[in-house]
């Protein structure tokens, strides 16, 4: 499956490619970038594993998370999009859908024009039935912009590499469409 370049009104989403790497250091040493699930920042080195795990994941998934590109400025601001959570197996197979995005971009609907992207190309282009989204209960922030895309919870579980609590939400493609009916 070819991952997609995805246009919103602020927002491009591509595939990440080598040369993200630097303004990727930058985002990934911000210490509230990675606060949900690590605490704290990602090295450079960290950082440059993620990217090639994040590329290969293209190919061996089909989906992966993409740079976000702020339209007006032309920088990587996050990532977002849809990638298999191989981190927790009890609910493979699924694909999730998440973002995050640099502390001067929250706070602006940027992850949930993101998100919406994201989900709305799964389901029309990227054949999904189901998706869904993950979080710990504490990121209240992103709890909240799963449940404007009209994620609801469907288990709690433990997170089994760091012993955090986690809340599965899921979006099915019947209340996704039901959800734009209703928008129309």
């Amino acid at each position: 499956m070819r991952i997609p370049t995805l246009v919103t009104d602020r927002l491009i989403l591509r595939p990440f490619a080598p040369e993200d790497l630097g303004q990727l250091v930058v985002l990934h040493a911000e210490a509230s970038f990675w606060w949900y699930p690590l605490r704290g920042p990602m090295t450079a080195e960290q950082t440059a594993g993620f990217l090639v795990r994040t590329m290969e994941r293209y190919e061996s998934d089909g989906f992966g998370i993409e740079a976000v590109i702020d339209r007006l400025s032309g920088a990587v601001i996050g990532w977002a999009g849809l990638a298999v959570p191989h981190f927790l197996p009890e609910v493979l197979p699924a694909v999730e859908v998440g973002w995050r995005l640099a502390g001067t971009h929250r706070g602006r609907g940027l992850a949930t024009e993101a998100g919406q992207a994201a989900v709305d190309w799964g389901f029309t282009e990227g054949g999904l039935a189901r998706i869904v989204s993950i979080y710990e209960p504490e990121n209240v922030a992103s709890g909240k912009v799963m449940a404007h895309l009209g994620f609801e919870p469907v288990l709690t579980t433990t997170d089994p590499d760091r012993g955090f609590g986690l809340v599965v939400t899921e979006l099915t493609l019947e209340r996704w469409e039901a959800r734009r009916r209703r928008q129309e």
